[in-house]
């Protein structure tokens, strides 16, 4: 099993998006890259607290490989939009992949620079050691499994029919 910590806009719908992959084992949502120890939903909202929105994804590398994750990533995300994905507008909708593991970060860092060529230096996606992920409140746990109805800028359906559980 291997874990990475990625930010991409409104949590919810990146961890639903991901607990749909074949591969991915489980994820939390939870905040990262911040100023303060256990920040809670409204610190973030609010700017008191500098954390990223993030999902952390356990994945068993023999079904998705990184560079697969990564994939499904960036289907999802805008990485070139600075603290914005879809409608959510604000510092804690920043996009950044947070490493576990040190030796992840040189592979990241090729898959982004051979996905993007010519555009890579216009990305704003960070690439960045995990150092303070903290888990979300357990009402943003598998929020829209609990709550279908609910508005993430994801689309779920972004992922191939062959990529699904």
């Amino acid at each position: 099993m291997k874990s990475i910590i990625l930010a991409g806009g409104c949590f919810w719908g990146v961890e639903a998006y991901f607990n749909q992959l074949k591969g991915v084992l489980d994820t939390s949502t939870g905040y990262v890259d911040g100023n303060k120890k256990n920040p809670t939903y409204k610190e973030v909202c609010n700017g008191l607290a500098t954390h990223a929105e993030a999902v952390r994804v356990v994945y068993d590398e023999q079904v998705i490989k990184l560079e697969q994750i990564l994939e499904q990533f960036f289907r999802i995300v805008d990485p070139y939009s600075i603290n914005k994905q879809g409608h959510d507008i604000g510092r804690q909708y920043r996009s950044g992949i947070y490493v576990e593991q040190s030796e992840d970060e040189t592979v990241i860092t090729n898959y982004m620079k051979a996905y993007f060529g010519t555009k890579y230096p216009k990305v704003q996606t960070k690439v960045k050691k995990a150092l303070d992920y903290e888990l979300a409140e357990e009402y943003h746990q598998d929020y829209l499994k609990k709550n279908p109805g609910g508005y993430c800028h994801v689309d779920l359906g972004m992922a191939k029919k062959e990529e699904l559980k």
